[in-house]
C-alpha cells in the first residue's frame, strides 16, 4: 500500500487501525487513512468492501469498533454519535432519511445547528435551487435527486465542517448527477471537506482530490488525483469496471 496522508499538516480526519464488527462478523480490518482539510476524498471499492461501514464507524453508528478516529486532533472513538456530530461531522446516509410527512422547508430547519458556520437556508437554496422551488412540497413528493439535495442541505445547516456522503449519486439521472457534482465542487470552494463513498467511479473522478481503494475491509491502495490517469488499468482491476 502506498504512503497515506496529506503531508506535514495535521489532517482534519485521521483514521488509524480501525476495526469494526457486526455481531460476530469482523468487517473492518485495520483501516487507516487521512482526510486533509479542504479536500474531497473518495473511498472506492466493490460492494461489501467495507466503505459504508467505515463511514458509520467514524460516526459511532457501529458501536463495536476499535482503533483511533481523530477529528481536528480530538479522539472520537469512544464518543456516541450525537457527540461526534456536535464536533462538526455531518453524515448523509445512502437512504437519505428524509422525513416524508414534512415539507422541504421543515426538513431543512428541523435539525439543530450544532456549531457556528453552518449555511443559511437562502445559501442552501442558492446551492440547490430545486429546494427553493419545492419548499412547500412534502418529502414524499420529491424526486430521488431532490431528496439527495435535501439530505445534503440539512447537514450543511448544522455547522458541520466534514461531510460524509454515502453513495450520493445512487439511482439518479445523469443530469442530476452533474448537478450534485457541481454542488460538491462548490462546497469545496467554500472550505468544506468531504469524504465520499461512491460506486460511480466516473463521477468520483470529477470531484475527488484523492482516492482510497478498499478490499475486504482494508485500504489496499491510495491514489492521488495527479496519478489517476496513469493508474486506470489498476483501478479497473480493483473495481471490475
Amino acid at each position: 500500500m502506498r504512503d497515506i496522508g496529506g503531508g506535514a499538516a495535521q489532517p482534519l480526519l485521521a483514521v488509524r487501525d480501525l476495526h469494526a464488527w457486526y455481531g460476530e462478523s469482523h468487517i473492518l480490518h485495520g483501516v487507516t487513512f487521512d482526510v486533509p482539510e479542504g479536500e474531497v476524498v473518495t473511498l472506492l471499492g466493490r460492494n461489501g468492501a467495507g466503505k459504508t461501514t467505515t463511514m458509520k464507524s467514524i460516526m459511532g453508528i457501529v458501536p463495536a469498533r476499535r482503533g483511533s478516529v481523530r477529528f481536528e486532533g480530538k479522539e472520537t472513538i469512544d464518543l456516541p454519535s450525537h457527540r461526534i456530530a456536535r464536533l462538526g461531522i455531518g453524515f448523509c446516509p445512502e437512504e437519505r432519511g428524509i422525513f416524508a410527512s414534512l415539507s422541504v422547508a421543515e426538513n431543512l430547519t428541523l435539525p439543530p445547528v450544532v456549531r457556528p458556520g453552518g449555511m443559511t437556508v437562502p445559501e442552501i437554496h442558492t446551492l440547490f435551487p430545486n429546494l427553493r422551488e419545492r419548499a412547500s412540497s412534502q418529502g414524499t413528493k420529491l424526486s430521488g435527486g431532490e431528496q439527495q439535495m435535501l439530505a445534503i442541505g440539512r447537514i450543511l445547516r448544522t455547522g458541520a465542517r466534514l461531510l460524509l456522503l454515502d453513495e450520493p449519486t445512487e439511482g439518479l439521472a445523469p443530469v442530476i448527477i452533474e448537478q450534485i457534482g457541481r454542488s460538491i465542487r462548490a462546497l469545496k470552494e467554500k472550505g468544506f471537506t468531504v469524504l465520499l463513498v461512491e460506486q460511480n467511479f466516473r463521477f468520483a473522478a470529477t470531484v475527488a482530490d484523492r482516492f482510497y481503494v478498499m478490499e475486504h475491509g482494508r485500504i489496499v491502495d491510495t491514489i492521488p488525483r495527479a496519478e489517476l490517469e496513469a493508474r486506470m488499468d489498476m483501478l479497473h482491476e480493483y473495481l471490475g469496471v
